[in-house]
């Protein structure tokens, strides 16, 4: 069963302690498009869900995988015995709102002002 060895079984743990799969990946997959899947598996009622595979990281074993990398360059072999199920952490990466850009489009843009006071 050579087809099988190419396989990898992953299971993805959410900052709030839950999982998405455990499901069988294919080791040729970059870790880019392991991503996007994952991006279409999250769960619907979570507060913050990513938009692009840039918004997520993905760490295995204490390392973060690179996006252009196959899941075959970034597994760690030490860590792992045959035919268990790999735990990845799930970090996101969420665009914050800028207090200063979103204050400039609220408020009128301020005028240079000079202020003198004699004293």
């Amino acid at each position: 069963m050579a087809g099988e060895e190419d396989w990898i079984e992953l299971k993805f743990r959410l900052a709030d302690g839950t999982d998405i799969g455990p499901s069988k990946y294919n080791q040729s997959m970059t870790v880019s498009s392991l991503k996007e899947k994952l991006i279409s598996q999250w769960p619907k009622d979570k507060e913050n869900t990513p938009k692009t595979v840039n918004d997520m990281k993905l760490i295995n074993a204490g390392k973060i995988l690179e996006n252009n990398r196959t899941l075959a360059e970034s597994r760690l072999p030490v860590c792992e015995l045959p035919g268990m199920v790999i735990t990845m952490h799930v970090v996101l990466r969420l665009p914050t709102l800028d207090k200063k850009s979103e204050k400039q489009q609220n408020d009128p843009p301020m005028k240079n002002r000079c202020v003198c006071t004699i004293l």
